[in-house]
């Protein structure tokens, strides 16, 4: 068995994987904001809505590769290691990044343009692929037992953050810029901005110290072999699940969060700096409520937090969508961000820690990453097209909650079957037992 980590040395795992997880998801967030502008400069044609949907459909590529990346990443990172893992993913994210933030665009370069924007896409989907699994694995297991879940919302933590930073780069550089200097070279700032990824990201990984319970694992299961098909057919229960949660939540990611400043100026005509702004208060609020979220998990259990805050969400985004798009306004648009940001933050506190735990550290990346990311292609990075394209041809501006109705309904349904901690109990037995106890009673 090895050394347990300190209380200094567990503050130091999660300010690394939360910082870096911050900065790889403020790249890959950014482009979902700016995407109007994207599509003039990369994607021209003679319709401007023909220009959004090639320009949202680009940003629905990247999701291709998630899952591709997703398993491979995570593969490596059960049998290397997590901090071997995220340093690799950091270094794929950062070359994804700079191909985007010095492309020539359309009228320099004709078809090489968008091609340029694809191939990074794919390339950062790739690596954001394995960056989910890695980085939520890595919490999980860096926590102590009675502190899983608030460790564990650390990583939706890090990925609001990166919300709140590309909402507030995009606030700053439409509200400061001409739009013939942003169109001309202002959009390029917050991809510029988002090379930090490199040195600072690599830096913090690179101090990580491997976790107890991937060691553990690996020594338990030494010179034993697994693969894909082997998750599969072991954990079958736990990738449903995985996938259920993950679809409501992804959803609500790319449709209230990622898509919304677009869908607020392009159909409700608001002014983009404000939905901007209003899009930062939103999110600030719901950051600092998923921490409260995930350590209210570890005293009453994942599932009733879990289904509180999907339910609530539910229960509220139809009304909110109809009530904004009966008169639209700042202040209707504020309420709504406010009202479910806060049930969106109460269902990601928990969310990381229950996926984690219905499996074994043995093959707990590579059954997040393929579980997550099939989820995450299939519903969320296709949302913002498939919501432009409802609001487009059902004519109304509340096309976007039906979606994100029916992507609640699934999320409801997986958290009523989800498995409360039991992994996390086998691994305590494995420590004291390794040949004992199989991965395979899961």
């Amino acid at each position: 068995m090895h050394a347990s980590q300190s209380g200094p040395s567990r503050a130091r795992q999660v300010t690394a994987a939360v910082i870096g997880n911050a900065l790889e998801w403020y790249d890959f967030i950014v482009y979902g904001f700016l995407s109007s502008i994207i599509a003039r400069l990369f994607f021209p044609t003679d319709s401007e809505y023909a220009s959004l949907l090639m320009a949202l459909a680009t940003f629905g590529v990247g999701f291709f590769m998630r899952p591709v990346g997703g398993v491979l990443l995570g593969l490596y990172a059960d049998r290397k290691g997590r901090k071997a893992a995220m340093q690799l993913i950091i270094l794929l994210m950062t070359l994804s990044i700079a191909l985007i933030a010095f492309a020539p665009d359309h009228a320099a370069i004709g078809i090489g343009a968008p091609v340029l924007i694809v191939v990074a896409r794919m390339l950062q989907g790739f690596a954001t692929g394995g960056e989910y699994a890695s980085a939520t694995a890595f919490l999980v297991e860096s926590a102590p037992a009675n502190r899983r879940g608030l460790y564990g919302a650390w990583q939706l933590f890090g990925q609001c953050l990166a919300v709140f930073a590309g909402a507030g780069m995009g606030a700053l550089v439409t509200h400061t810029l001409s739009p013939e200097a942003l169109d001309s070279w202002g959009w390029r700032l917050p991809f510029i901005l988002g090379l930090l990824i490199g040195p600072v990201g690599l830096w913090m990984r690179r101090h990580m110290e491997e976790t107890e319970a991937f060691l553990d694992a690996r020594d338990a299961h030494q010179g034993e072999s697994f693969g894909l098909l082997q998750v599969l057919r072991e954990h079958r229960r736990a990738v449903l699940v995985t996938m259920g949660t993950t679809i409501s939540g992804t959803v609500a990611f790319y449709v209230v969060l990622v898509n919304m400043p677009t869908f607020a100026h392009k159909q409700l005509g608001l002014p983009l700096d404000q939905v901007f702004m209003v899009q930062m208060l939103a999110v600030a609020l719901m950051t600092l409520i998923i921490p409260l979220a995930g350590a209210l998990s570890d005293r009453i259990g994942r599932r009733p937090v879990l289904l509180g805050g999907t339910l609530g969400f539910f229960l509220l985004v139809y009304p909110l969508f109809a009530w904004v798009a009966q008169s639209p306004g700042i202040e209707r648009l504020l309420v709504m961000q406010v009202l479910l940001c806060t049930m969106i933050g109460i269902s990601y506190g928990p969310a990381p820690t229950a996926v984690a735990e219905q499996f074994p550290a043995r093959v707990r990346s590579t059954g997040l990453a393929l579980a997550y990311n099939v989820a995450v292609m299939l519903f969320g990075g296709f949302a913002p097209f498939i919501v432009t394209w409802l609001t487009q041809v059902g004519g109304t501006p509340v096309a976007p909650a039906w979606y994100v109705l029916f992507a609640s309904l699934i999320g409801l349904a997986a958290t009523c079957f989800l498995r409360e901690g039991a992994p996390a109990a086998l691994e305590r037995r494995q420590r004291r037992n390794p040949i004992v106890t199989s991965a395979r009673s899961l």
